[in-house]
């Protein structure tokens, strides 16, 4: 879509629109930054040396162990040459090494760039001279695809580290086999040396911290600058609002390598004076485990891993009696999913919502009372406006919306992005003196709750009728056996687009088609019904848990 000309006029009527919205917020405030507390790396810092930062699988490592460790690294780095902002590239899963590499990076004053494991040769080639890393750090079974792609970067600076490191217990359900890394450019080698540390450049702020990549609205890699602003504005929110503390264990269901557990698990924790609870990967029985041997206090992460917990045929509410807070986000939330999760384990999940621009949640419900769901669509709310933040919708000629009307979420507050890597027109389409064009449908309602309707680019055009996937899913997960659910829209001759649905079962469960589409026809209008329905024994998903459709789109095209 093409900017409006009067870049100015619009940011005025988008500031007027936000005075609207924030006026039915009675519990609206900012989050002040505290002193000395300006940087990721301050906060790490200002945490206890002593305190526990990390507990991995039998083994747990100190705020002072991660300074030592990291302290060894940046050594090492700097005498190669690594500095202020160059970047960094972390290819880790949840380790303690992610952690260590991440403070290491600040510390030289570089640019952490948090990369999939699960990436390809030809994706990290593609990443890789977008951001030109001046170094690298995978796990050992990733070396025959991270090697390969390296392009011009120096091979002396491509480290690799194993998963068993900083542990013994080795719970093969988890870890994967030991990889062929060479036995040269070993991180462990680095930690066990003495290579004194140059003193830290002085960072700010206003640098950039994090590159994030995320496909955004079309499907091509976009890094996001994250600076150190947005990482400690989100930060002190995450502990104000999650009660966060010194005693606090935050167990890390989403990777960190995205945006929830970079953000709301690790910087959370060093902003609380916490620790995490790592178990390399999520793996459901592996978490229920850990829930019982490290008792943690808090959780994020996506409803699908809650629905793996929910449907492991152990788990009890014993297993989640340690838990203070249970939040989920990232992907929108069936009702009907939080009153099973509820009456399974007498524990509440609450909802919330952001993305990688945003450095993580822009709302979150309170901690406590009723959630509400829109009685028009059955959608829940993803809450309120977090500290600080500013919310509006605006139909496509970018008006702003009142109460009720769908259009796109637009946002502003101190965790939107700084803007994308090297690409200032993508930059220029999503922010507007601030504002984040966000891509997601949704509305407010008259208290200033806000309810997400669906991806703009996954809306789907049925006779001429528009039609919500997560309206749909919202009901079949509400049929008896169903475990997940994704909806697409597929070429149709007479309609143009027709609904069509992809399901998983319950263990155990048997999914009926055809009593599937009667129950979608006693609750939806017709043109919103499934025309087909197919049973997968599983769904596609990012690492962080989001059901993937264009996957499924994707693969309809391939037959």
């Amino acid at each position: 879509m093409m900017l409006d000309p009067d870049v100015a006029a619009r940011a005025q009527a988008y500031q007027e629109a936000a005075n609207r919205v924030r006026a039915r917020l009675a519990d609206s405030f900012l989050v002040a930054p505290e002193p000395g507390k300006l940087t990721a790396l301050d906060l790490f810092r200002a945490a206890p040396r002593e305190a526990p930062a990390v507990f991995y699988f039998d083994v747990t490592l100190t705020y002072a162990d991660i300074d030592r460790f990291s302290d060894r690294l940046v050594g090492h780095l700097a005498q190669k040459g690594i500095g202020c902002g160059d970047r960094v590239a972390i290819i880790l899963q949840n380790v303690p090494q992610f952690v260590i590499a991440s403070i290491a990076a600040w510390k030289l004053g570089a640019v952490v760039v948090s990369l999939n494991p699960m990436y390809r040769t030809p994706e990290l080639r593609k990443l890789f001279a977008d951001c030109e890393p001046k170094a690298v750090i995978c796990h050992d079974d990733q070396w025959d695809n991270v090697f390969p792609a390296i392009g011009s970067i120096d091979p002396a600076l491509v480290f690799w580290t194993s998963a068993e490191e900083f542990q013994t217990r080795n719970d093969n359900r988890v870890l994967p086999m030991q990889g062929v890394a060479p036995r040269t450019h070993a991180l462990a080698t680095i930690f066990a040396s003495d290579a004194p540390a140059p003193q830290a450049p002085v960072l700010t702020a206003d640098d950039i911290g994090l590159l994030l990549y995320t496909s955004g609205t079309t499907g091509v890699p976009k890094g996001a600058m994250l600076t150190h602003r947005n990482l400690v504005a989100n930060a002190l929110v995450c502990r104000d609002h999650f009660e966060l503390s010194g005693a606090s264990r935050i167990f890390g269901v989403a990777p960190l390598f995205h945006i929830t557990g970079f953000e709301i698990q690790m910087i959370a924790a060093f902003v609380a004076g916490g620790a995490m609870v790592l178990t390399y990967r999520f793996q459901p029985q592996v978490a229920l485990d850990a829930f019982l041997e490290w008792r943690p206090t808090f959780i994020v992460g996506a409803i699908t891993a809650f629905i793996a917990l929910m449907n492991q045929p152990n788990a009890t509410g014993s297993h989640f009696e340690s838990f203070v807070h249970i939040y989920s986000g990232g992907a929108p939330i069936a009702p009907s999913v939080i009153d099973a999760f509820a009456e399974c384990f007498g524990r509440a999940i609450r909802s919330s919502y952001g993305m990688t621009e945003l450095t993580a949640a822009s709302h979150l419900a309170p901690n406590e009372g009723r959630i509400p769901v829109d009685p028009r669509s059955g959608a829940l709310s993803i809450g309120k406006p977090t500290p600080g933040v500013d919310v509006i919708v605006v139909d496509d000629a970018r008006r702003p919306l009142g109460p009720g009307e769908h259009g796109e979420v637009v946002v502003r507050g101190p965790g939107v992005m700084a803007g994308y890597w090297r690409k200032p027109t993508e930059t220029d389409e999503v922010l507007t003196s601030g504002w984040l064009h966000s891509g997601d449908v949704g509305f407010f309602d008259n208290e200033g709750w806000f309810y997400l309707v669906d991806r703009k680019k996954d809306m789907i055009s049925a006779s001429g009728f528009k039609v919500w996937p997560r309206e749909v899913e919202d009901v079949i997960y509400a049929f008896p056996g169903v475990r997940e659910a994704a909806v697409v829209g597929v070429a149709d001759s007479y309609r143009g687009e027709t609904v069509m649905a992809f399901v998983s079962a319950q263990p155990g469960a048997v999914i009926d088609a055809d009593a599937l589409k009667c129950f979608c026809r006693e609750r939806l209008a017709a043109y919103k019904c499934p025309a087909d329905i197919r049973v997968l024994d599983d769904l596609p998903k990012t690492e962080s848990g989001k059901i993937t459709r264009n996957t499924l789109r994707d693969g309809l095209r391939d037959l």
